[in-house]
């Protein structure tokens, strides 16, 4: 498009433009040449993703993907962070690059919290080692809280987004992990969303949502649509 703005051949409402800054309200009729140019609606989608389905957009050998719990005929969405392949819960899907920004750039701490089902009864004493931290495969990781809410069951929220981060340090500890999910991004909650269902965010959740990432020292901006992957992508769970 700056290529377009700059040969003139994009107008707003009959003018052309030539401020690569300028600003397009929903209200604005934008043509490229003879082309009228309509807006993509913006989403912003809370979807349970399903065990076993793969966050991609698509899969060489055809396995169920995320974007199978979703109408055909959006426009292209992106997920926010990560679960594997096996793990559940919460996910943010969106368009919205300046939201995807702030989710999942290093210098916002976004608490995520989940649910912990291994494979033995947990030892209490483990609990200090996992909120200090320790080395694995990806960096030193750590908790920022362990609830033990029955024998084989946590509750454990990280800021981290180092991969399979939950399930290395509980094997470290000498545990597997047998269901793993994730309850809460920041203030949004799973409530009563069962696997493979998705709502649209409220107002009030994006405003909270935004307000939780919100900082001193403003993060490098980032112009349109996020990439299926950034390099600083979190790798949730």
């Amino acid at each position: 498009m700056e290529t377009l703005i700059k040969e003139g051949r994009v107008k707003i409402n009959g003018r052309v433009i030539e401020d690569l800054a300028t600003q397009v309200s929903p209200q604005d009729v934008v043509k490229v040449g003879q082309r009228v140019v309509r807006a993509e609606a913006t989403l912003h989608v809370l979807l349970y993703k399903p065990r076993g389905f793969l966050v991609t957009a698509s899969d060489e050998l055809e396995r169920r993907t995320i974007f199978n719990c979703l109408p055909p005929e959006w426009p292209r969405v992106f997920h926010v962070g990560r679960l594997d392949r096996e793990s559940e819960g919460l996910l943010i899907l969106t368009n919205d690059g300046d939201l995807s920004l702030a989710l999942t750039h290093p210098r916002y701490k976004i608490d995520k919290e989940y649910e912990v089902t291994i494979d033995k009864p947990f030892d209490p004493s483990h609990k200090e080692k996992l909120l200090r931290g320790f080395h694995i495969i990806g960096g030193r990781a750590k908790m920022e809280s362990v609830t033990q809410t029955a024998e084989k069951k946590l509750r454990v929220v990280l800021r981290q987004g180092i991969k399979r981060q939950i399930r290395l340090m509980m094997y470290e500890m000498g545990y597997e992990v047998e269901r793993l999910v994730r309850i809460r991004i920041g203030p949004i909650r799973i409530g009563d969303l069962e696997p493979g269902q998705w709502r649209m965010l409220g107002k009030g959740e994006l405003a909270a949502l935004r307000e939780g990432t919100v900082k001193e020292t403003a993060a490098p901006k980032e112009a349109g649509a996020p990439r299926e992957r950034r390099e600083n992508e979190q790798d949730e769970e």
